[in-house]
């Protein structure tokens, strides 16, 4: 159980976390990533939701990266240009994922559980899922990976 601190005391120090910068460091950052967008499946779609009551897609990757205590920008194509690119046969899980769906500009991001899958907001009819990089849908789209460092 939780218990406060007693009226009057200083308040607790603030728990900070560390940067991500070592591959081990970066491997258990990217299991949290991906286990934290698992614990979103079957959760709503919502335009700019960012919470389990509703996600679009880059708030469902922005709300896995705060649980590792990485902050990266709210939309697809700007969290496409905060990450480095990653070659689609060294993706690991907690990478991230984009696709084309509006011509050629990045519409749409995935985080990479591992296994040719992925989980993503898709849309107001499926909602928070998993889907394969191989289906015919994503793969016509794929625009790449990234990782942030």
């Amino acid at each position: 159980a939780c218990v406060s601190a007693p009226p009057g005391s200083p308040p607790a120090p603030r728990e900070v976390v560390p940067p991500v910068e070592s591959p081990a460091d970066r491997a258990g950052a990217g299991l949290v990533i991906a286990r934290t967008a698992e614990s979103a499946l079957g959760a709503p779609y919502r335009y700019g939701g960012a919470t389990l009551q509703g996600f679009d897609c880059s708030g469902l990757t922005q709300f896995a990266y705060r649980s590792a205590g990485i902050s990266i920008p709210r939309t697809a194509a700007a969290q496409q240009h905060a990450a480095a690119a990653v070659p689609p046969d060294a993706l690991l899980p907690g990478d991230l994922v984009f696709f084309s769906t509006r011509g050629r500009k990045v519409g749409h991001v995935g985080v990479y559980t591992g296994n040719g899958k992925f989980i993503h907001a898709s849309n107001p009819r499926g909602g928070v899922k998993v889907d394969s990089l191989n289906s015919g849908y994503y793969a016509s789209r794929f625009a790449g990976a990234r990782r942030v460092k």
